[in-house]
């Protein structure tokens, strides 16, 4: 993490060997380093254990964070122990398919290495790279409004969940094998207490808002809002279309934050890279807005509104649209899964002569959960996932945006018997399907229903085989 308040430097790293036990895992290489933590690809240690997890459709490797503690002051010693905390306490309160998922937790044992002997050990889903990978080989308009679109989403859900990211910027914004998109490193994140939170005066300098150059330190920290994150998403936005440069002038993050004050204080213009497409530039701008005030309706959830309208005009997409309408005995795509992040995989087909020829069913949604069976607030940890794909794994990559709760009535029109097996929470598996209509106003958009997620049992017919997309 570069920036105010930064730990200790890049001579602070003591590389694990290859082979090196962690808890279940095992250190297969180093991924990357930064000032809080060391991150290492890493897999199950034992071979019986891993092929369990594998039929859970768990991951085969996954992402090391040793967090180090060792010969620290008792100041930064708590800070790191703090940052651990907010990231657990996210992967078990908040998490959600646009967050990075955190597997497990443990302390570090390594009597032979003194420095990282007692960290803390984050075990997380690894990913294939970083959107700062993408963004030096560039991206298209097309790819680009997807991987915006998804850290949108991810913002998104923090917000409504109560927390501020706190450090947004291409490393912390992980694009998986399959282009899904997660936002990681929550080791900053403020949870908010009414408007806003306080957080410790650290950051990425280049991401951080006017105010916070200016914000007074207090016991608690310094205040920060979740407009905090929609500035830094207007420079990620900046930086997506600008293949990386920065958007303010100057040769250090300091100088650059010096030009942020001045064009807040109204004596420089917002100056943007030549070439930014016009509605990602707007959208940029809105989120660049000088002030907290200014920014503040422009909220994440508005803004992802707004992209997945502009995505859905986009003239690729309406000509994909016109096809639907003009053919409607042809086979249009079941998904363009959302605006924020598709999923490449085999795609379900759906006929509109279908649909019309056999009406659609009722079912009730079921959660084995018993404490979320009587809850009527929505919580978030009482929500459950739609599959994009019911021959693959029901896991975090292979979900639409849209959650639904128990007791929530769905439009079913098919069912699929042999599907991917599914357990719930108590122990019930079948590799039964429904495919239900999403919530929203896409009269089209459908998604996947484990039938262990409902008691009901609707007459419908079989669904079509699945076309490769």
């Amino acid at each position: 993490m570069q920036g105010l308040g930064a730990p200790w430097g890049s001579s602070h790293t003591e590389l694990l060997p290859r082979g090196h036990r962690v808890g279940d895992w095992v250190v297969t290489e180093p991924i990357g380093a930064g000032g809080w933590a060391t991150v290492y690809a890493g897999r199950r240690a034992d071979e019986r254990a891993a092929r369990a997890a594998a039929a859970r459709g768990e991951p085969a490797e996954v992402a090391l964070k040793i967090m180090p503690t060792a010969g620290l002051a008792p100041r930064q010693a708590r800070n790191v122990a703090e940052a651990a905390r907010r990231e657990v306490e996210i992967g078990v309160r908040a998490g959600h398919p646009r967050l990075v998922r955190l597997l497990d937790s443990t302390v570090l044992t390594a009597p032979d290495h003194p420095a990282l002997d007692g960290a803390v050990v984050l075990v997380m889903e690894r990913a294939g790279g970083s959107l700062r990978d993408l963004l030096d080989s560039g991206v298209t308009e097309d790819e680009g409004g997807r991987l915006i679109a998804g850290i949108c989403e991810g913002l998104a859900h923090l917000h409504r969940v109560g927390w501020v990211h706190a450090d947004l910027k291409p490393e912390n914004v992980l694009v998986g094998e399959d282009g899904s998109v997660k936002l990681a490193d929550f080791g900053l994140a403020t949870e908010l207490t009414g408007t806003h939170g306080y957080a410790p005066p650290m950051g990425t300098l280049d991401y951080l808002p006017p105010e916070r150059w200016r914000a007074q330190l207090g016991e608690q920290g310094v205040e920060i809002r979740p407009s905090a994150d929609i500035w830094a998403l207007g420079i990620v936005i900046h930086e997506v279309f600008a293949s990386g440069a920065p958007l303010f002038p100057g040769a250090t993050p300091v100088a650059r934050g010096a030009a942020v004050q001045e064009y807040a204080a109204g004596r420089a213009p917002l100056r943007m890279a030549h070439g930014i497409p016009e509605f990602w530039r707007a959208l940029a701008a809105d989120c660049l807005a000088p002030t907290h005030a200014a920014r503040a309706a422009h909220t994440a959830a508005s803004l992802l509104e707004r992209i997945t309208a502009h995505r859905a005009g986009e003239p690729g997409q309406a000509r994909r649209n016109r096809t639907v309408r003009l053919g409607r005995a042809a086979r249009a795509l079941l998904l363009a899964v959302a605006a924020c992040g598709a999923l490449s995989s085999a795609v379900w087909t759906y006929t509109a002569r279908e649909a019309a020829e056999e009406p659609p069913r009722r079912i009730r949604v079921f959660n084995a959960e018993r404490a979320c069976q009587d809850r009527t607030d929505r919580d978030p940890r009482c929500s459950l996932g739609l599959a994009v794909d019911p021959l693959r794994p029901y896991t975090a990559g292979n979900v639409v945006p849209t959650r639904v709760w128990h007791a929530d009535v769905l439009d079913t029109d098919c069912q699929l018997l042999r599907g991917e097996a599914v357990i719930d929470e108590s122990d019930l598996q079948s590799t039964h399907w429904f495919r239900v209509r999403l919530p929203g106003p896409d009269p089209e958009a459908r998604a996947w229903l484990p039938a262990v997620r409902t008691k009901d049992r609707p007459e419908v017919p079989r669904c079509p085989a699945p076309a490769e997309s």
